[in-house]
């Protein structure tokens, strides 16, 4: 899944006034947040993970690494927060835009 400029812009907007709902503490990343971080996307689809772990390279891999294990997309990382989308199969709640 790759998204366009436009679509990624939309979901910033839509995951602005979001609070963190998984926790990256300093056990890293395990499979129990894995676990979490699939329910919540299957959950709301959009999410944001706080990221507390080490310096930026390694928030950065965390958070990538977490997108990738949960076939979800990182539209943005600001600081120790990440936002992730993955599109739900069945009734999906947000309408990304067309290019």
């Amino acid at each position: 899944m790759s998204l366009s400029e436009k679509q990624r812009k939309h979901l910033r907007r839509l995951a602005h006034p979001l609070n963190p709902v998984v926790m990256l503490g300093n056990a890293g990343l395990t499979q129990g947040v894995v676990a979490e971080t699939q329910r919540a996307l299957q959950d709301h689809e959009l999410v944001k993970v706080s990221a507390r772990v080490g310096d930026r390279e390694s928030r950065d891999a965390a958070l990538a690494s977490l997108a990738q294990q949960t076939a979800s997309e990182l539209v943005q990382r600001i600081g120790n927060v990440g936002v992730l989308y993955r599109r739900r199969e069945s009734l999906p709640k947000i309408v990304l835009p067309d290019d």
